[in-house]
């Protein structure tokens, strides 16, 4: 299994991050609705609003994988993490990566006393359902996602 460098994810990091979303995007077939820039990545980082890893080859210093979230708070649990983005690149899917990557972002998030993880994902992505069936994740068949564009 190849090793990599996890770690908390920081500025310098913004393209290497961005370039995984923009990934995610095209994977997902909604590239066009990627339009964050990377002021706005800067501006999050500043703020302290991003809780993010990611995941760097030693080798070669790229950035092979991320787990981008922030904070939140539910009135049942009390402090949340949401995992808003869940990516590795695709030449090191299939490495053990991801379930590094997802280990850590769990231990992060114990970091910050969060009581719960929650997260999306397309209901067609059965590789990626069958990773969180995995790592027992409970799906919430009875809640329903909604979206106002601002």
């Amino acid at each position: 299994m190849q090793s990599f460098v996890i770690r908390k994810a920081e500025i310098v990091d913004i393209p290497g991050i961005m370039s995984l979303v923009r990934e995610l995007a095209i994977h997902v077939n909604h590239e066009d609705e990627f339009t964050a820039k990377e002021k706005d990545y800067e501006e999050a980082f500043e703020s302290g609003m991003i809780k993010a890893l990611v995941a760097i080859d030693p080798e070669t210093n790229k950035c092979a994988g991320m787990c981008f979230g922030f904070l939140n708070f539910s009135t049942w649990k009390g402090k949340i993490m949401y995992l808003e983005d869940f990516v590795v690149s695709k030449e090191y899917r299939r490495s053990g990566l991801g379930q590094q990557l997802f280990d850590s972002f769990i231990a992060y998030s114990k970091t910050f006393d969060c009581k719960l993880l929650k997260w999306q994902l397309y209901e067609w992505n059965e590789v990626a359902h069958a990773f969180y069936v995995k790592n027992n994740a409970i799906f919430e068949g009875e809640l329903l996602n909604a979206r106002i564009y601002l």
